[in-house]
């Protein structure tokens, strides 16, 4: 048994652990919107007035959100005059954080030019990564620039989420941010799930009598007889995701008794 800072560990092998789950997010916005205080915010709880704005760096941090385990991956883009050379974070970024400054209006009317990208980027790709606009330095309110109701005007243009948070403050809504990026990845990961359709059998009464079916002879082929004895009718049922309540019921005609009734309800799955 061997110690590493002061803990002991257990030199027998254990059987691999699978690898936790990753979740990339990256964070746009113009200069001087706060993007790399939100960043050191989450991962440190502290912040920081000054820092170099032509840095760009990536962090991990094994988060856990909703008591499961995610490695969190944290791009801090330098873009610095809009969205340009973009293709660095739009095909590695699974989420996106769209940030400006409250305080700032060019900082805000920057973040439309990123939000069109993303959704260009959306409809060539056919891949939707979910985007939250933020609007950051809540603590700077004195000097706003930009109301709230502008900011949820411009999310839901775009159909993103919109939070209004303090880098410099609050460390518990910027965390919960973060978070709900990567919910949102998870949200989007089930819906893409392809799902199976049910299928229902439902039995009908059979005729007395068979009924040939007999097909006309075509190029020499000899005559095909069939017996339409298929007491069997299937029915499809939507997916999971937008299932109903369903009820299918059997045929009166054999029985004067109540016929039997089969309720499916939404959100529960037939194996």
């Amino acid at each position: 048994m061997s110690s590493m800072f002061g803990k002991p560990r257990v030199s027998s092998e254990r059987p691999p652990q699978s690898p936790l789950p990753e979740c990339n997010v990256a964070i746009l916005g113009c200069r001087g919107a706060g993007k790399s205080a939100l960043t050191v915010k989450f991962l440190t709880k502290r912040f920081i007035s000054e820092y170099d704005p032509n840095l760009e760096d990536t962090y991990s941090s094994e988060e856990l959100v909703d008591q499961q385990p995610v490695l969190l991956k944290v791009m801090d883009t330098a873009d610095q005059d809009g969205p340009r050379n973009c293709e660095r974070y739009l095909c590695w970024a699974s989420a996106f954080l769209v940030v400006y400054s409250i305080d700032n209006r060019k900082s805000f009317e920057g973040c439309q030019r990123y939000l069109e990208v993303l959704t260009l980027q959306a409809r060539g790709c056919r891949r939707r990564c979910p985007v939250l606009l933020l609007g950051n330095k809540l603590d700077m309110e004195q000097y706003r620039q930009v109301p709230s109701a502008e900011g949820m005007s411009l999310a839901s243009r775009f159909g993103c989420l919109f939070h209004e948070v303090s880098a410099c403050q609050d460390f518990a809504r910027v965390q919960h941010v973060f978070h709900e990026a990567v919910r949102e990845v998870r949200r989007q990961a089930e819906w893409n799930l392809p799902v199976r359709p049910l299928f229902i059998s439902e039995e009908r009464p059979c005729p007395p009598v068979a009924t040939p079916l007999v097909l006309p002879t075509h190029h020499s082929l000899a005559t095909c007889t069939f017996n339409t004895l298929s007491t069997v009718n299937y029915k499809e049922i939507p997916s999971v995701a937008q299932a109903k309540l369903v009820t299918v019921k059997s045929s009166r005609a054999q029985s004067k008794r109540k016929a039997p009734t089969l309720t499916l309800l939404k959100g529960f799955k037939i194996f």
